[in-house]
């Protein structure tokens, strides 16, 4: 489990069908620069939590609920790309919970938890180059564009350019307003 100031970031429960489909897997613009589908029923939505717990077994990756209320309005993960070094894999909100600072302490949260529990020297974020707000946070968190990579979005035939991002961890302070 990661904890923010507002926000915990925790393995699914079958539970939690009900609030990822309607908060988040619903929602064409949580899919907007992501390369997962949209769930259209609720019975859909279950077979994808029992899904999502599977792959969480062997994947550090979770659910983001707001500490108030345990909602379940997101994911987010890290992995290992190469020794020390961790990549967000994946982070999304609903859209009744962006522009909040939310995101920023998702990211913070990673960083935190790769350098204190996974002994990680670098992080690696990545945004689709057309979205606006996720590369201003990573130009706010001090991340240096290294790198970027062109995509077909295989759901719409859309081209795209994944960026990359890049951020030396400290020992202390990069992320002191995480919780």
């Amino acid at each position: 489990m990661i904890e923010t100031n507002r926000l915990i970031l925790d393995k699914a429960v079958f539970s939690d069908w009900k609030e990822m489909y309607e908060n988040v897997w619903s929602h064409p613009e949580s899919a907007r620069y992501m390369r997962w589908r949209v769930t259209t029923n609720e019975e859909d939505a279950r077979t994808r939590i029992k899904k999502t717990i599977e792959f969480q077994k062997e994947h550090d990756t979770y659910l983001v609920y707001e500490k108030e209320g345990r909602r379940a309005i997101g994911f987010a993960g890290v992995e290992e790309t190469a020794p020390g070094v961790y990549s967000e894999a994946g982070i999304c909100l609903g859209p009744r919970y962006v522009r909040k600072g939310y995101g920023r302490e998702i990211v913070l949260g990673l960083m935190r938890y790769c350098r204190q529990e996974l002994g990680a020297r670098e992080f690696i974020y990545s945004s689709w180059e057309e979205n606006e707000a996720s590369n201003a946070l990573a130009a706010s968190l001090g991340f240096q564009r290294f790198s970027s990579e062109a995509g077909i979005d295989d759901r719409d035939g859309h081209a795209y350019t994944i960026v990359k991002y890049r951020l030396k961890l400290q020992e202390k302070g990069e992320d002191t307003d995480a919780r």
